[in-house]
């Protein structure tokens, strides 16, 4: 089987190698290429058309990040990119990671894929513009949560350099997922994709933590303060949200995760940091 990965870097490269590991040929794809990726910006039709003519993938895994832009970057690199991938490689199957901020719920209510999907902000309204091209095409789309991993974990880092703070009263859910899981259940999806065809997936963790919650544990285990409250961020980037992703659906198709909670990542995850 060959995938062709669309994406290169924290999660992609985990994902090739997961897929390598499982005897599938992978070609990695990255705007500006390198470390074994070849360079494609796949904004560009006539890009991914050459792209085409060099590979005949049996599945695409598009997984590039937007650099950390905006809208442009997000028409670009997804609505564009998904378009032209379809486009160029008709009835080969899509999974392409959108993210779980397309979901704009306020109350703290348990969202499911059933649930409204109703950004604020220009950029979540472009993952699900890419979303639609992809189930149009008859592809997968996998809802990733905030990602942590080795090297990696906003929260743990801001609480180490003590630039952590507690919005309002800590009642708002933080929801995640270990790069490693995010991983598996794209292997997972990958591997039954005729099954799932056409279908959304949330890929979180079992455990949404309070953010008042997830920092007194934080403060036990490495015997700090607890960080200072200040008034809730308006203007984070994906919109300020408060809602318990559920991986029910994944679940049910015989995935689980290997760290049901961040917590349980914690004390592997700080000593990488």
């Amino acid at each position: 089987m060959h995938l062709l990965l669309i994406g290169h870097g924290y999660l992609g490269q985990a994902i090739m190698h997961q897929f390598q590991q499982t005897g599938w040929v992978v070609t990695p794809v990255s705007l500006g290429g390198g470390h074994a990726a070849s360079a494609c910006d796949v904004g560009d039709a006539q890009a991914v058309t050459a792209l085409r003519d060099a590979c005949t993938p049996d599945l695409i895994i598009h997984c590039a990040a937007s650099g950390h832009g905006g809208a442009a970057a997000y028409q670009r690199v997804y609505v564009d990119g998904c378009r032209h991938l379809r486009g160029a490689f008709p009835g080969i199957p899509v999974l392409f990671t959108s993210s779980s901020s397309v979901y704009a719920q306020t109350d703290g209510s348990v969202v499911t894929e059933e649930s409204p999907a109703l950004p604020t902000r220009d950029t979540g309204l472009l993952l699900l513009e890419a979303e639609a091209l992809t189930l149009e095409g008859g592809g997968i789309v996998a809802r990733l949560a905030g990602i942590y991993g080795p090297g990696r974990s906003v929260i743990l880092k801001k609480f180490f350099d003590g630039e952590a703070v507690i919005e309002d009263d800590g009642g708002r859910y933080l929801n995640q997922i270990h790069r490693d899981d995010a991983v598996s259940a794209i292997h997972h999806l990958a591997t039954h994709s005729t099954a799932y065809r056409g279908g959304v997936f949330n890929v979180s963790d079992s455990a949404p933590l309070t953010q008042l919650s997830c920092y007194q544990h934080l403060c036990a285990l490495f015997d700090q303060p607890l960080p200072p409250s200040a008034p809730r961020d308006v203007n984070r980037k994906r919109g300020w949200t408060h809602k318990q992703v559920s991986n029910a659906r994944l679940q049910a198709t015989g995935w689980r995760p290997q760290f049901p909670s961040f917590l349980d990542a914690v004390p592997a995850i700080a000593r990488t940091l």
